[in-house]
């Protein structure tokens, strides 16, 4: 590693590590504050030399935000360093909550959050043994979060921002090693992140060759209006607060006891800062409380001024975006998460020719649409998973045209 680098060194040991120093120290978005080995097996991507990294960023508001994540370096003995340095992933993950110990770094297998972080593991090792570095931001406040600052769930100008900035990080942690050629991918949640870092990308970090989203988030204003209108129990109502955290983060005037029913704010509205998704899904939470009661009276038809912000801000998270790279979608048409055309509401289907109209006349977006029965029913975690392992072959290759390609330049 470039052992030039104090930071590397004498970095607080266990949680402590990411409580960021106050007042942040003076630098730019990307520049490193404190690294030291991963000693979280859980969170290593195997087959890497895993770093855990503290670094500059920007949160939702432009304010600085430390923010933090794994930098995965190849083999060096199968993989030495290249002329120029590794190029890299910057992987975007896909939702787990806003817990803190739900991060990717910080879960350590004892999560309702864990099953989501590993799953992405065989994929990461993949580049890896392409002689790829990986890196892996948390997202801002995902890890490193307070009582009084959320992560903002899909506020996509945050999550670019994460998933940019640690590029920048590993490139100033490991010099010589780290290249100047990276790709952005991501899945769910990071698959409307890497989107939203695509267009963020110019002015701010140079050498992205593309950006591929798996399942991206989108259209969800109408998943959520439909929702609410819906007198039964629903586990995917968990959505709701996280949705409600991300509509804070981009306008902080937005009161929650506003937004949410009386019930909803006073009982649950309170278990969002420490359970993972999969926890806000229980009966005891989310999962218990019928779509007509998440709300406060009004909602959708008839919004008050605080539910209108909201979903302004959530209409905000569809990633149609102008993107100058080549960008490459996959969906699974059977996906029942993120769905491909979920008719009447609009889709991937849909995302996809929204984002052709709003590029053209690029002809940048290599759409991979996988029909029902092309990816495994049995598969652990279903099929929104699933669409993840299916696509690794086509994925990397055609990434690696994209990264070799660059290099040629």
């Amino acid at each position: 590693m470039a052992t030039s680098s104090p930071l590397t060194t004498d970095a607080p040991a266990g949680d402590a590590f990411y409580t960021p120093p106050v007042p942040l120290p003076d630098g730019s978005p990307g520049d490193p504050i404190r690294a030291r080995p991963l000693d979280n097996a859980a969170a290593a991507v195997p087959g890497g030399e895993n770093w855990l990294v503290l670094h500059r960023s920007e949160g939702a508001d432009g304010s600085p935000v430390a923010t933090s994540g794994v930098i995965a370096l190849p083999d060096r003995t199968a993989h030495p360093v290249p002329a120029g340095g590794y190029p890299v992933i910057s992987w975007a993950h896909g939702t787990v909550g806003v817990a803190n110990r739900c991060a990717p770094s910080r879960d350590r297998g004892d999560t309702g959050a864990s099953p989501m972080n590993a799953y992405p593991l065989t994929l990461l090792s993949h580049f890896l043994d392409r002689g790829w570095a990986v890196a892996m931001t948390d997202y801002e406040a995902l890890g490193t979060g307070t009582a009084d600052r959320l992560h903002p769930y899909l506020c996509g100008r945050s999550a670019a921002m994460g998933v940019l900035d640690i590029v920048t990080a590993a490139r100033r942690l490991f010099p010589g090693e780290i290249g100047e050629r990276f790709a952005v991918v991501g899945h769910s949640q990071g698959g409307q992140a890497a989107l939203f870092a695509a267009h963020h990308a110019p002015g701010r970090v140079e050498g992205l060759v593309g950006a591929a989203a798996i399942a991206p988030a989108n259209h969800l204003l109408g998943l959520i209006r439909g929702g609410a209108t819906l007198d039964q129990m629903n586990t995917g109502f968990a959505f709701t607060p996280l949705f409600l955290a991300g509509a804070i983060g981009g306008d902080p005037t937005i009161d929650p006891e506003q937004v949410l029913s009386p019930r909803a704010f006073q009982e649950l509205w309170p278990h969002v800062p420490h359970r993972s998704r999969a926890g806000l899904s229980r009966p005891d939470s989310w999962g218990g409380i019928r779509g007509t009661e998440q709300f406060r009276s009004g909602y959708p038809g008839t919004p008050n001024t605080h539910q209108a912000k909201f979903d302004r801000q959530v209409e905000a998270m569809n990633p149609d975006l102008p993107i100058t790279v080549p960008l490459r979608i996959t969906q699974a048409a059977d996906d029942e998460r993120v769905r491909a055309d979920p008719a009447p509401l609009p889709g991937t289907d849909a995302l996809v020719e929204e984002l052709t109209a709003t590029n053209a006349p690029r002809r940048n977006i290599h759409y991979r649409r996988y029909e029902p029965g092309a990816v495994p029913a049995d598969e652990p975690l279903g099929i929104h998973f699933a669409t993840i392992d299916h696509d690794t072959a086509e994925l990397s290759e055609w990434l690696v045209a994209l990264l070799e390609d660059a290099a040629h330049d």
